[in-house]
């Protein structure tokens, strides 16, 4: 039986066709009282009690997904530059290296959302751990610069975390779809945490090779879950019946997707997530480079910082964002997260050792994630109900925009300017922004 879930505004006027579901006893009860009648059924039996708690579990099983898979992305993103070293990359290589993963992102991030508006939550998420399982399998082969670019081209759909995203959408309350995506990204940073460990000891331990194929394999288990654990749909039903007669074409209608970035406020916020977002693309871009070159760390103590990282992340997105959606409102916050990265970037241009790296990393890693959480909330609501995965794949994509031209930028930054240069960058990228967003909200 195909399950729905109660989520968002029911006062969305969204055109519908009545779906055949005549092998459903449950739903066919329902179906006399109205879809929202069905949909309330179907959330109760999803709900399952932990320690006197009721939580959603396609929910919960999207959060382990989402955990397992940062921890299998991060296991592979630790291989990247030490392989690469192995098979001779330089600097400006391994830039176009990381420019075509962001390329075959940036085109697949709206198809995935747009795939997944139309076929269902199921799909979507099988489709993105079969292309992850991909592109750790052929980065586990490679032996040569050529098959080291192949192995980036089945990120095409490699979009779990978009899948995530698109689920929690549907499934919860629109008031605090901001904290819901924090807790999301809870869930991902205990992966980022875990991954660079994981990574970096298999690296010493054995091979670069050997922590590609564990994070294929992790893949892979996800698949499973997803298959047998997450429902086909996970929007209510009347805004899927709206869908039942998409055609496979309805997935790369560029119309569609214009439309969508001049809705009312989305825009705006796009180019808001792409200004801050270039400064910290090209520092992501070269980060294990510069910690390989100016800070002369292992795999493993790069594994180590990486996996701070990814605690601070972890406390902003699952206590932070939830705490502060509750007292301010998303413009306050946005223009406050704004003002925090320019102090942040004006420090790192003075950062000269590992721990002082650190330091500055909290402040940055507290204006980025709350920033990246609240816009994405607020596009989803830029929307109807139906369209929720394409923005969030428009969102996405604008982030694959800014890694797409990051790591060439980045790599000539840090051979000709340094590494302050990428601090200096960010704080006068940032200021700009937070002048415009006190002038516009």
């Amino acid at each position: 039986m195909e399950t729905r879930s109660r989520n968002l505004d029911k006062n969305k006027d969204i055109p519908s066709r009545r779906k055949d579901m005549e092998d459903s006893s449950f739903v066919n009860s329902a179906k006399d009282k109205g879809p929202d009648v069905a949909d309330d059924n179907m959330h109760e039996k999803h709900m399952i009690e932990i320690a006197g708690r009721k939580f959603h579990k396609v929910i919960l099983v999207t959060h382990f997904n989402v955990f397992l898979y940062a921890t299998c992305f991060w296991i592979q993103q630790g291989v990247v530059p030490y392989l690469s070293v192995k098979l001779g990359v330089d600097q400006v290589t391994f830039g176009y290296l990381q420019t075509v993963f962001a390329v075959v992102q940036l085109a697949g991030g709206p198809l995935f959302g747009r795939f997944g508006d139309l076929y269902g939550s199921r799909a979507a998420m099988s489709l993105a751990f079969i292309a992850c399982a991909l592109n750790y399998l052929l980065l586990g082969f490679a032996t040569s610069i050529p098959l080291l670019f192949i192995s980036r081209l089945p990120s095409l759909f490699m979009h779990c975390m978009q899948g995530g995203q698109m689920i929690v959408t549907d499934l919860g309350d629109s008031h605090q779809r901001a904290d819901a995506m924090g807790k999301l990204g809870l869930s991902y940073g205990v992966g980022m945490v875990v991954g660079p460990l994981i990574g970096g000891i298999i690296i010493k331990t054995f091979s670069e090779e050997s922590a590609a194929f564990v994070a294929c394999a992790g893949s892979l288990a996800s698949l499973v879950m997803v298959q047998t654990l997450i429902p086909a749909h996970t929007k209510k039903q009347h805004i899927r019946q709206s869908t039942d007669t998409a055609q496979a074409s309805d997935v790369f209608s560029l119309k569609k997707f214009i439309h969508l970035i001049f809705m009312p406020g989305a825009l705006f916020l796009l180019l808001v997530r792409m200004g801050t977002g270039l400064p910290i693309g090209i520092f992501q871009s070269m980060f294990s480079r510069v910690a390989l070159d100016e800070f002369h760390l292992a795999a493993d103590q790069n594994g180590y910082l990486m996996s701070y990282i990814g605690v601070m992340s972890m406390i902003v997105q699952g206590v932070g964002v939830g705490i502060l959606t509750k007292k301010f409102s998303e413009n306050s916050i946005l223009k406050a997260s704004t003002m925090i990265l320019v102090f942040s970037y004006s420090l790192l241009s003075f950062v000269s050792n590992v721990w002082q790296l650190c330091l500055v990393c909290l402040p940055l890693v507290i204006g980025l994630t709350t920033q990246n959480v609240v816009i994405t909330s607020a596009l989803t609501r830029t929307v109807s109900e139906a369209d929720t995965g394409a923005m969030i794949g428009l969102n996405m994509a604008v982030n694959s925009l800014v890694r797409t031209v990051s790591p060439t930028i980045g790599g000539y930054m840090f051979a000709a300017y340094g590494f302050p240069s990428f601090g200096y960058f960010g704080s006068v990228v940032c200021f700009i922004v937070t002048l415009v967003l006190f002038w516009k909200i």
